[in-house]
C-alpha cells in the first residue's frame, strides 16, 4: 500500500514538474521579445522623441509625435463607434439567444472575427477611400472599428450569460422596468468582463498595420484633420524598420517600445480595475 502511494506521489510530482516546465516554455518567447524590445528601444525614448515629428533623411533627431496623435485619434474614433454598438449587440444576443436574428447575428460576428485585417482594409478602401478620392483618418478608424466589434460583442455576450438569472428575476419581481434592469443591474454586474473585452479590442487594433495601409496611409507631418491621411505607430514602425537608414531603425525601435508599453499598461490597468470591481461586488 505504501509503495503504491509513493508511486502515485512520484507520478504526481513528475506531472507537476512537466506542467511547470511547459508553462515556462510558453512564457519564455514572450520574455525574450519583451527584453529585447526594451533593450533596443528604451534608449531612444526621450521628450524630444515624443514631441517632434520625423526629420528628413540625413538630419539627426526626429520623433513620433505625428504617429502618437494619429493612433490616439483613430483608436478614439473607432472606440466611440464600436463600443456602444458592440455592448448593445452583446446585450441583445445574451437576452435573446434563441431568436433567428440572434442566430444569424452571432454567425456574422464569428465570421467577422475570422476575417483577416488586410481584407477589412481593402473593403474599407473600396467603401470610403475610393469614393472620396483620398486616404483619411476616418477610413482608418472605420476599419479599426470593424475589427473591434466582434471582440466587444462576444465579451459582452459571454459575460452577461455567466450572470445568475436570479439577479434579473429579483429586479423584475420588484416592478423595475426591463430596460432599467438591464442598465442598472445586469450591465453593472458584468462590468468587469465588458471592460476586459473593450481593453482587449483596443490592445488588438492599436498594433494593426495592414488595414491602415489601405485607409489612413500615413503622414510625415503632425495633422489633426480626420479627412486627410494620418500617421500611426504601426505604420511608422513598418516604414522605419524596412528603410536602409540606421537612424530610422533606431526610431523604429523607440516606436516599438512605446507601442509595447501602451499595450502592457492597458492590460495591467484592466486587470487591476476588474479585480477591484470583483472584490467590491
Amino acid at each position: 500500500m505504501d509503495a503504491r502511494i509513493g508511486i502515485r506521489n512520484t507520478k504526481s510530482m513528475l506531472f507537476k514538474g512537466l506542467i511547470v516546465f511547459l508553462a515556462f516554455l510558453i512564457t519564455l518567447p514572450l520574455i525574450v521579445v519583451l527584453l529585447y524590445i526594451i533593450k533596443q528601444g528604451v534608449t531612444q525614448v526621450n521628450w524630444h522623441f515624443l514631441t517632434h515629428v520625423p526629420t528628413p533623411v540625413g538630419e539627426p533627431g526626429g520623433g513620433i509625435a505625428n504617429a502618437l496623435v494619429g493612433s490616439l485619434l483613430m483608436v478614439g474614433m473607432a472606440s466611440v463607434v464600436s463600443i456602444p454598438v458592440g455592448i448593445l449587440t452583446g446585450i441583445y444576443l445574451s437576452e435573446n439567444p434563441h431568436t433567428k436574428l440572434a442566430y444569424w447575428s452571432g454567425l456574422c460576428v464569428d465570421v467577422l472575427q475570422g476575417v483577416p485585417s488586410i481584407v477589412i482594409g481593402i473593403v474599407v478602401y473600396l467603401w470610403i477611400v475610393k469614393p472620396l478620392g483620398s486616404f483619411s483618418a476616418i477610413a482608418g478608424s472605420c476599419a479599426l472599428a470593424i475589427m473591434m466589434l466582434p471582440i466587444v460583442i462576444r465579451s459582452t455576450e459571454q459575460t452577461l450569460r455567466l450572470l445568475p438569472p436570479s439577479l434579473k428575476e429579483a429586479a423584475l419581481s420588484l416592478g423595475v422596468p426591463y430596460h432599467r434592469v438591464i442598465i442598472k443591474v445586469i450591465v453593472p454586474c458584468g462590468f468587469a468582463g465588458i471592460l476586459s473585452g473593450i481593453m482587449l479590442s483596443v490592445a488588438r487594433i492599436i498594433g494593426e498595420t495592414a488595414p491602415l495601409l489601405f485607409t489612413a496611409l500615413g503622414n510625415s507631418y503632425l495633422s489633426y484633420a480626420v479627412t486627410k491621411p494620418m500617421e500611426s505607430l504601426p505604420h511608422v514602425i513598418y516604414t522605419y524598420a524596412t528603410s536602409p537608414y540606421d537612424d530610422w531603425h533606431n526610431l523604429a525601435w523607440g516606436a516599438s517600445f512605446i507601442l509595447l508599453m501602451f499595450v502592457l499598461i492597458l492590460n495591467i490597468t484592466t486587470k487591476l480595475i476588474t479585480r477591484k470591481w470583483n472584490i467590491q461586488l
